[in-house]
């Protein structure tokens, strides 16, 4: 993985991550030995606006599974952070665990470009590229271009759906290693793969703080 080079919680075959969950993945790891997200996890979660992640949620999983092989029993893919500084601090009733994941089981992608997925848009590959698009769109008398997946223009012009989706496989195109942005994806928790379990109110040990 070209995103692991430059990445100080890589360990040479294993890399550390770290993730939230529900604190009933304590239980689900106990007795089964590894945790997967199903979806009914996300719609207990996301409640009302589970079907939109959902949808885009399904084309994550279509294209990640092309770069690691995904359980059969999976149904979504676990969201981690590469790094301390970056992880989301378990609330009440939630857990965050610290990982030695080998490397490829990872599939590393750009968060930032994950909003552009988010809301619908065309993905660029560059602020000029973006520009490019942008006038382009408007040339054809488009305010917007989200709506053309979801909205007032929904299934009436396939060649700009077509084109924006094609753009969202940029997601996977890292050219630089930035916690703020690169975001890592892996299918299950291994009860072996667990080095810490913090809870809400504590903090991650100073050892898996590397940047």
């Amino acid at each position: 993985m070209t995103a692991t080079f430059n990445n100080p919680y890589n360990k040479g075959e294993t890399t550390i991550l770290f993730t939230s969950q529900d604190e009933r993945s304590l239980e689900i790891l106990k007795n089964k030995g590894r945790f997967v997200n199903k979806k009914e996890y996300i719609q207990e979660h996301m409640q009302d606006i589970s079907p939109f992640f959902l949808k885009c949620y399904d084309w994550f999983v279509n294209e990640a599974k092309k770069r690691s092989k995904k359980p059969d029993d999976v149904d979504y893919q676990i969201w981690c952070s590469v790094s301390a500084r970056n992880c989301m601090r378990p609330y009440e009733g939630e857990v965050a665990y610290v990982l030695e994941v080998p490397n490829e089981e990872i599939m590393y992608f750009d968060g930032s470009k994950w909003d552009y997925v988010l809301n619908l848009h065309y993905v660029p590959k560059d602020d000029i590229d973006l520009k490019k698009y942008q006038d382009e769109i408007r040339s054809k008398g488009f305010n917007n271009s989200f709506e053309f997946i979801q909205g007032r223009y929904s299934r009436m012009y396939p060649l700009e759906e077509k084109r924006i989706k094609d753009s969202w496989i940029r997601i996977f195109e890292i050219s630089d290693w930035n916690i703020f942005a690169i975001q890592a994806n892996i299918w299950e928790i291994k009860k072996e793969w667990v080095r810490c379990v913090i809870r809400p109110g504590e903090s991650i040990p100073e050892e898996y703080i590397l940047d």
